[in-house]
């Protein structure tokens, strides 16, 4: 018998509060990135991966600053936002080769947003036929490998280029 193991996606399941509202604010101040999951940072801007992915490599974009809609950007955090986003989306497929892409923000708690108060985005990998009958009988997701594998493979590849610069 084959057993289906995603130990990170419990924590979320198990959480009876929404997601603090502090908590982009707060991963933007430390400089823990890979506890947590921190792949890229920006002048204005950072990506981490999803603690509770819907896929593997399931990302997310989020300005430093704490804001709910997208109209209270900056231009230049509007454009680093993209930017981080293009680079996530290139290590992505390079790492993992999917046939698609899911990308977007939800802005408000009507529109399903878990930390209204502070917009992301989220860059979902996708693959032909992976809603299989686990997602829809079960409401559960098969990842084929751990955050912290996943997080290596994407750091590597979003830093390979400062990597060979320092030698």
């Amino acid at each position: 018998m084959e057993h289906l193991w995603a130990p990170w996606r419990k924590a979320y399941l198990d959480e009876s509060s929404p997601p603090r509202s502090t908590l982009f604010a707060e991963i933007a101040k430390e400089s823990r990135d890979r506890e947590n999951l921190v792949l890229l940072r920006g002048r204005t801007s950072f990506g981490l991966l999803n603690r509770f992915p819907y896929n593997i490599g399931h990302s997310m974009v989020v300005p430093y600053r704490s804001v709910a809609r997208l109209d209270e950007l900056t231009e230049k955090e509007l454009l680093e936002t993209l930017e981080i986003l293009r680079k996530l989306l290139a290590a992505l497929e390079e790492a993992f080769a999917p046939h698609g892409f899911n990308i977007g923000l939800n802005l408000g708690a009507a529109a399903g947003a878990g930390i209204e108060g502070h917009l992301h985005w989220h860059l979902v990998p996708r693959w032909r036929d992976d809603a299989n009958f686990m997602t829809t009988t079960a409401q559960t997701r098969v990842h084929p490998s751990d955050l912290a594998t996943v997080y290596e493979i994407l750091y590597k590849s979003l830093h390979r280029e400062e990597s060979a610069a320092s030698r």
